[in-house]
């Protein structure tokens, strides 16, 4: 196990890998400038939409209808970072939790890559990106529960390694995701919520959380502010959050995780806008399909030609 104190932190620019896909499947090899996007589409019930087909898309930087230049629905690689609090608060919790996250690992593709690191006081990685699913699943029932919630430093610490991970073949590497559980707020991170939502931002990485937590545990403006939290960074990078009081319920919200990753659209397109200033570009994508929403990141920065 690796433990990832605060010093070893560091802050870096993100980006997505972008690379061949598996054998069989269209090759989508992307220039510098281009955008990709995992796209979930759902109905008014939540349920996922399969069977869509480019035609049916429309994809919008700024307001400004995009090119789309790679459509795919079949399942592409992921490369993921599962994320478990072992916080002392987490006891009475953590095998429920790693039961669940273990039948998670289980719905792993056969050319998915997944790490696992846990945090209390500090962000442990606890295995380091494998696709041995054996092995990921070892980890996680290892974990124990001790200490303060440094659920933040986690984040910053997954965001770092899904930038640093290459794949050894072309076709390892195509989404990146990370999936999250905490029953609670961040208590002892040396790094903010502000400074971990503007990394997510620049990394085209998508967060999926679960909060376990109740009114219980938290005051009620503790119990607010954890959710806003996550939901937020979710919301921003095209993810989910679920906020669940019953252990029970794991299993179903990491099976309802697993079939979104199964069932995405996968989209690029080469912005109109050519110009490298590095500012925000907001990006929203529609469906001609009523009664229906999609979800993907909102947003990325440009490249910049400023050294």
């Amino acid at each position: 196990m690796i433990a990832i104190r605060p010093s070893a932190a560091a802050a870096a620019a993100l980006v997505v890998a972008l690379t061949a896909a598996p054998h069989g499947q269209e090759i989508f090899r992307a220039s510098a400038d281009a955008v990709l996007l995992a796209v979930t589409v759902t109905d008014n019930r939540q349920h996922l939409v399969p069977g869509l087909e480019e035609k049916d898309f429309q994809v919008f930087e700024n307001g400004s209808l995009q090119p789309i230049t790679h459509f795919s629905r079949d399942r592409e690689p992921i490369a993921l970072s599962i994320l478990l609090d072992t916080s002392a608060s987490m006891t009475p919790r953590l095998r429920v939790a790693q039961e669940a996250a273990v039948g998670f690992v289980e719905r792993l593709g056969p050319h998915d890559v997944a790490q696992v690191i846990s945090f209390d006081d500090h962000a442990n990685v606890a295995q380091p990106f494998t696709r041995d699913q054996a092995v990921l699943e070892r980890a996680i029932r290892s974990t124990t529960a001790n200490g303060s919630t440094s659920l933040y430093l986690a984040m910053y610490v997954a965001l770092n390694d899904l930038r640093q991970i290459h794949g050894q073949t072309p076709d390892e590497i195509r989404r990146q995701a990370i999936v999250l559980l905490s029953d609670g707020e961040d208590t002892s991170s040396p790094i903010d919520y502000d400074q971990v939502l503007d990394q997510a931002k620049r990394s085209g990485v998508g967060v999926w959380a679960i909060g376990l937590t109740s009114k219980q545990d938290l005051s009620v403006h503790e119990y607010n502010g954890a959710q806003s939290d996550l939901r937020r960074i979710s919301q921003t990078t095209g993810g989910r959050t679920f906020i669940v009081n019953d252990t029970s319920r794991l299993p179903e919200i990491y099976q309802q995780i697993a079939d979104e990753f199964a069932n995405q659209y996968v989209i690029a397109y080469t912005p109109t806008d050519k110009t490298h200033d590095g500012k925000w570009r907001t990006i929203s994508v529609k469906v001609d399909r009523a009664e229906t929403e999609a979800r993907t990141k909102s947003g990325y920065f440009a490249p910049s030609d400023s050294r």
